[in-house]
């Protein structure tokens, strides 16, 4: 949900690492007692509403290789396209669902896996529809500002031909890079950094 930007100035950015999970995700890490468990680990409560499915992926750097360090965040909508946000209006969230998760790439493989609901659709500022989407922070040692992109799904093919956002990419042969394959319940988006599959990130 976009947040007005007036009131608090944005702090000097420095690189995310390589202490990145230490501040995140003590319990990642090994350093018990700082949160009984790692903020963001947990989306969907018992009663929640919506399609369940689980976002997996990895994030590769320019030469190909999975990153292993890093740590991703998601924000999005619930099932009816509301956000738990003081900012939204258009009615109350479920309760039942956080709409933000927090994860670290597996140091061995390199995955991320997130539990989560598909999202409604939620409108653009101008009022048109955006297609069911999920926004993604990542960050990782290396990454000198957190990067942004978006997750669209490969079942909502006249939803995305119709969405504002991926209509302004210029280059439409980079939209395939933002739009997730599912099978299933299990949603894959891979994130390219470099490269040429580069994945689309927003200066947000």
């Amino acid at each position: 949900m976009p947040q007005a930007l007036d009131k608090l100035k944005e702090t000097p950015s420095q690189t995310g690492g390589p202490y990145v999970h230490i501040g995140l995700m003590p319990n990642f890490v090994g350093l018990t007692g700082v949160y009984a468990h790692d903020l963001g680990g947990t989306m969907v409560g018992k009663g929640a509403k919506g399609e369940r499915i689980a976002l997996t992926g990895r994030v590769f750097d320019g030469t190909g290789e999975p990153i292993r360090d890093c740590v991703l965040e998601i924000w999005q909508a619930d099932a009816a396209g509301l956000y738990p946000s003081p900012s939204e209006t258009r009615g109350s969230a479920d309760p039942h669902f956080t709409g933000w998760g927090r994860t670290a790439a597996d140091p061995q493989t390199g995955q991320y896996r997130f539990e989560t609901i598909k999202p409604g659709v939620v409108p653009f500022p101008d009022g048109r529809k955006q297609a069911p989407h999920i926004s993604v922070w990542i960050v990782a040692r290396g990454i000198n500002l957190g990067l942004n992109t978006r997750v669209y799904f490969s079942d909502e093919a006249e939803a995305n031909a119709a969405d504002p956002v991926l209509n302004r990419i210029e280059h439409r042969s980079r939209v395939k890079s933002l739009i997730a394959s599912r099978d299933g319940d299990t949603v894959t988006f891979d994130i390219h950094l470099q490269g040429p599959n580069e994945t689309v990130f927003f200066d947000i």
